[in-house]
């Protein structure tokens, strides 16, 4: 592999199954994200829609594009993303995690979910860069995933793009038609993540529920909130934040986008 100063971590949205085929802001960002970033030679992600018990990563030589949604145009299963999976990214994740006392599960049958192939079909198209996915653990609390990211870092210093994908608020019960302004819980919670990262407040991140009271709303559930604590936790312990998209979709769900590298 060759050697850089370092790759950075992001946290990018995947937004609704329809992204690929929209004109929304969020969109153009990811179509020209590659061109801020030194070409990776593999990539790290994880997607909110993997969740699991234990630590699993993907390891099949052809990663399925999955199909996992519904109701939306016939037009969204004809696209695909053709990936390759990274043997040397795999070998580096056996190595380490296990030097750092986690228990990795390898999955040989698991493809990419939406939420990992979406935000790649649009910032890396000509899918030529391997790619490894790594799950959400269910039984790590907010703290431990944002460890698990601080123990990851390292996998940058060896041109390793690590990205986390979800959404900084998310709730499905308060979605509205296109182009609906955000409500205010959305704004409020948005920039409070937003004051968060700016500062390094990382304790505060991690008890996100507690910490504002706009939690519950904008995530009823947690799992598009833990990768964006991974990807946090992979810029390293010094890390810097660095917002690098901000739009809301369907109202409520905010596309909002960041990076993280040390400094």
């Amino acid at each position: 592999m060759a050697i850089y100063s370092s790759q950075p971590s992001l946290f990018l949205p995947h937004g609704a199954p329809d992204l690929p085929l929209s004109t929304h802001p969020a969109t153009t960002f990811l179509k020209d994200l590659s061109g801020q970033l030194e070409r990776p030679d593999a990539i790290l992600i994880i997607s909110a829609h993997w969740e699991t018990r234990g630590l699993h990563i993907t390891t099949s030589e052809t990663l399925e594009t999955i199909y996992d949604f519904a109701g939306f145009s016939s037009e969204l299963y004809h696209l695909k993303y053709p990936a390759k999976s990274s043997p040397v990214l795999i070998n580096l994740l056996r190595e380490h995690l296990k030097s750092t006392g986690y228990d990795l599960i390898e999955n040989k049958r698991r493809g990419l979910d939406h939420g990992a192939w979406i935000p790649l079909l649009l910032t890396f198209p000509e899918a030529e860069i391997p790619i490894v996915q790594l799950s959400l653990d269910r039984r790590l609390s907010t703290s431990d995933l944002y460890q698990l990211g601080l123990d990851l870092s390292i996998l940058r210093n060896d041109n390793i793009l690590i990205i986390g994908s979800g959404a900084i608020t998310h709730n499905l019960r308060a979605l509205a038609p296109e182009h609906t302004p955000p409500p205010n819980w959305a704004i409020e919670f948005s920039d409070w993540v937003e004051n968060t990262l700016q500062n390094s407040q990382w304790a505060s991140l991690c008890n996100y529920m507690t910490e504002t009271t706009k939690g519950q709303v904008a995530h009823p559930t947690p799992e598009h909130f833990l990768p964006l604590l991974i990807a946090a936790g992979a810029g390293g312990e010094n890390a810097v934040a660095r917002r690098l998209h901000k739009s809301f979709s369907y109202g409520s769900i905010s596309m909002g986008a960041w990076m993280f590298n040390a400094p």
